[in-house]
């Protein structure tokens, strides 16, 4: 295995700094119990209601789920640990937990689905728009692109094969519409817009403010339908995050230029602008760039960064549905971060050097971390092949900025 190897190098074994409790984003409660009623209802019963004695040699943090557990562990350095025993019992629980509630999420410009679990775990469910070999047509504005649901699950495995880990857990599903969405949603404007389409199969729109209409409906075969399940962050109540404006965020707009794309010199202007000014930041946002690059994705136009830890902390690499829509051409313009600014962490570079020598191959790693997904094959080869190409390309943008 590629990967384990991978995982065993030394550069994915540099430790995080030491986690204090001013560095959870939770500090709980150690007597504080989660259990389900007997009886079958769904309740959290605290520690005032539960048994108080548990079984021996088990602690209360024994009792969470494994969603829980995933949201107690992050902290102001990572989402989750490199070597997370957590990561495929949460993975499993995304593909295989029975859907108890379907309801449409509020907001954006396309359909998804929030999916809640008998245990309280809640998943995004993004639904297939297009198969794995259809390209992006060429004429197409990146924010006219379909959001797919295999470009979140392969952004996940990405994401974590760069030591990043600032993508919540995703796994593919194969959904039923009519048990799992059609027969238990709540959501009465989505139970208006389930038809039968004329040759039988299940379909569904749901309401939104792009592609949701009965010409953009998503057809189950009769009604299994393949989409994306990703791991909910903790409820913004409970932790709040900021949201970012990148300043490389383009003008979403057919013939006009951003900023970025007509000042050589922009990157002077970030680096004098808060919170861009000191810390590492700036650093962070490049690191996203690269992801970014190596997908596809032209569509970063936001982040986000948990509340509680300030500007000294990761930023989370949401929404990357509009990444791999593209393996035949390569869009150098994500990188203008990189290539204004001229700086890259060290870590991240000599990462990047590794992932291109032919033990560690990105193309090799990616493929076998996607191989394990309920939905696999997950990415077109020739958007694997696409990954290597791109990397050469990020080093030699470096190398550019070395020699100068």
């Amino acid at each position: 295995s590629k990967l384990v190897a991978l995982f065993k190098h030394p550069l994915y074994n540099i430790p995080i700094p030491e986690v204090t409790e001013k560095d959870k984003l939770f500090v709980i409660n150690p007597m504080e119990k989660f259990s389900l009623h007997s009886s079958g209802s769904d309740e959290w019963v605290s520690s005032s209601k539960a048994e108080t004695l548990l079984p021996t040699g088990k602690t209360a943090y024994d009792t969470f789920p494994t969603w829980l557990k995933f949201h107690v562990g992050i902290n102001r350095y990572e989402l989750y640990p490199r070597q997370d025993p957590l990561l495929s019992t949460l993975l499993r629980d995304l593909a295989t937990q029975r859907i108890i509630s379907s309801v449409q999420k509020s907001g954006g410009t396309q359909l998804k689905l929030i999916m809640t679990f008998p245990n309280y775990g809640q998943a995004l469910f993004k639904p297939m728009k297009q198969t794995r070999d259809q390209e992006t047509p060429i004429d197409f504005f990146y924010f006219s692109d379909f959001e797919r649901h295999n470009a979140e699950i392969a952004a996940f495995h990405l994401d974590r094969i760069l030591d990043f880990r600032r993508i919540p857990p995703v796994s593919g599903r194969l959904v039923n519409i009519t048990k799992e969405i059609r027969d238990i949603t709540t959501d009465k404007k989505l139970a208006k817009t389930f038809f039968i389409s004329p040759v039988g199969n299940v379909c569904f729109y749901g309401e939104c403010s792009y592609y949701c209409s009965t010409e953009h409906a998503l057809c189950g075969k009769p009604d299994q339908l393949e989409g994306s399940m990703a791991t909910l962050l903790p409820d913004k109540t409970l932790a709040k995050r900021r949201s970012w404006c990148s300043p490389w965020r383009r003008s979403y707009h057919k013939s006009k230029k951003a900023e970025w794309e007509l000042n050589p010199n922009y990157c002077t202007w970030v680096r004098e602008t808060p919170p861009y000014d000191r810390g590492h930041h700036l650093l962070d946002l490049i690191d996203m760039t690269i992801l970014d690059f190596l997908m596809g994705n032209m569509d970063r136009h936001h982040y986000e960064t948990f509340e509680k830890f300030g500007n000294d902390t990761f930023l989370l690499h949401l929404d990357n549905g509009r990444g791999f829509g593209t393996h035949s051409r390569d869009e150098l313009s994500i990188l203008a971060p990189l290539q204004q600014c001229c700086s890259i962490k060290k870590s991240t570079y000599l990462r990047l050097q590794l992932l291109a020598t032919q033990p560690y191959r990105l193309s090799d790693l990616l493929r076998e971390a996607l191989a394990a997904d309920p939905l696999a094959p997950i990415l077109a080869e020739p958007h694997l092949q696409a990954l290597d190409r791109r990397l050469g390309k990020v080093l030699v943008a470096v190398g550019h900025c070395l020699a100068r």
